[in-house]
């Protein structure tokens, strides 16, 4: 299992787009510098009024299938 940490701070407005279509997929750039993307569904637990902000841990395996995304 690997593990990638990174920071979000999308907007209630932006987040909105995505929801709407506009995007199906969030792109971050790792604290260690690495590219990933995962569905943008995955942060629906972390939405609040004024979006999604905060430090991430997304999980994944050996094979980069996407496992688990949790709130640090």
């Amino acid at each position: 299992m690997q593990k990638i940490r990174f920071s979000l701070n999308i907007s209630a407005e932006k987040l909105l787009a995505y929801y709407q279509g506009s995007a199906k997929f969030v792109a971050v750039q790792s604290e260690d510098g690495r590219n990933v993307h995962f569905p943008v569904s995955e942060l629906q637990p972390f939405v609040s009024h004024s979006g999604v902000q905060g430090r991430f841990e997304i999980q994944f395996t050996d094979e980069f299938k996407f496992l688990k995304l949790t709130r640090l």
